[in-house]
């Protein structure tokens, strides 16, 4: 594994315990389909949430919850989507999208309903 990728599963299973921690529950990790993948999916109670887990080094170009653009945002939408198609028993609950946001050595940002699909 890359040192990138091995950085991008850190952040990963770091968000994961933090939300944990929070009192969410996993339902899978780094799903994916043709439309991309989903990095965490999460229960907040009766809310199932689809989380995008993103860790910059250095904050050029607005930083890791920027990198989050309208194009990423659809990927994440259909990928959702196409989720929620594959897990029919999750398909009435409903659903937010948060950012778990990593800057260089700082605590992460927890961006909680960061996006709608209509962004």
């Amino acid at each position: 594994m890359n040192l990138r990728l091995a950085r991008g599963a850190d952040a990963e299973t770091q968000a994961l315990r933090a939300l944990c921690k929070a009192g969410l529950t996993l339902v899978t990790r780094n799903w994916r389909c043709r439309h991309g993948e989903l990095d965490l999916v999460m229960r907040d109670r009766e809310v199932l949430v689809f989380v995008e887990v993103r860790a910059r080094r250095r904050s050029d170009f607005g930083g890791a919850a920027a990198s989050v653009d309208k194009r990423k945002r659809q990927r994440l939408a259909a990928a959702a989507g196409a989720f929620l198609a594959a897990h029919p028993q999750h398909a009435a609950l409903p659903a937010r999208f948060d950012v778990v946001a990593f800057e260089r050595d700082q605590a992460p940002q927890w961006l909680r309903g960061a996006f709608t699909v209509e962004d």
